[in-house]
């Protein structure tokens, strides 16, 4: 992997692959590059893909976080994919790629995969409960606690989350659990941004799975009216982990439209 350091000196790791226009992949909760790979793969032949661990997971550094960094972060991988860069955001990276749009980072074109924000009485109070308890596990040095409440939150099973502990794939998701504070505060008190997201410039594209709960559904259409240049897309059949082989002919197709002939979908 390449490295590039952010503003603050922080190392970023990054990878390229693929010939064409750039791309940069935008990972989610407790993900790095080489959980991106797969989608990578199926795009790197109509773009150059890059891939990167955001800041402390993988083989990037942690020199500390705040939003504002993470932004800076993405500003670093984007300048080194090259003029002319397109985003996508899986889950919370796609939060993340919508605040580095609202902060000025020069993108023409933005996808988004229901980024988790849950608006609504009871939707902040679950997020504020939730808040509480991974602060509380983080602090207490529980990291196995922590991703297990991530991934109760995100609709594992207990025996499903039970079998990935005999896996050795747990050891890498607990040395990542600190970052889950990371995503959390992308996310604020989980009311979606408006004021802030009224400033994006950039063409985007939100998309949610057909069989993804109903509140993420209906999330994903708030963001995409939020967004004064947002479109919906429904993906049948796709829950919140979506398929690489459905997800990137869609993603394909919106980053090699054009430009003027890109209208708003209600």
């Amino acid at each position: 992997m390449d490295r590039i350091l952010s503003a603050d000196g922080t190392p970023i790791a990054y990878l390229r692959q693929g010939e064409g226009p750039p791309l940069v992949l935008v990972g989610g909760a407790l993900s790095t590059a080489a959980t991106e790979a797969p989608l990578a793969a199926l795009l790197a032949p109509r773009f150059t893909v890059i891939t990167y661990d955001r800041r402390g997971r993988g083989a990037s550094g942690d020199g500390g976080w705040a939003a504002g960094r993470e932004v800076e972060d993405l500003a670093a991988v984007v300048g080194a994919a090259g003029a002319g860069a397109s985003l996508f955001g899986m889950s919370s990276g796609g939060a993340l790629a919508l605040e580095a749009a609202a902060a000025g980072l020069p993108v023409e074109l933005c996808a988004v995969y229901e980024p988790p924000y849950t608006p609504g009485a009871s939707g902040l109070l679950f997020k504020a409960r939730c808040t509480t308890r991974l602060y509380r596990l983080l602090a207490a040095g529980d990291r196995a606690g922590a991703v297990e409440l991530f991934l109760s939150m995100t609709g594992v099973a207990e025996g499903t989350a039970a079998r990935m502990r005999r896996t050795p794939r747990w050891a890498e998701l607990e040395a990542m659990a600190h970052t889950l504070a990371y995503d959390d505060g992308l996310l604020g008190d989980g009311a979606i941004p408006a004021e802030r997201f009224a400033t994006v410039a950039a063409r985007t594209l939100v998309i949610c799975g057909g069989f993804s709960s109903a509140p993420a559904r209906a999330t994903s259409r708030m963001l995409a009216d939020a967004l004064p240049r947002g479109r919906h897309r429904t993906l049948t059949g796709q829950m919140r982990e979506v398929a690489p082989q459905v997800l990137a002919p869609v993603l394909a197709e919106f980053f090699t439209q054009d430009v003027y002939a890109y209208g708003r979908v209600p």
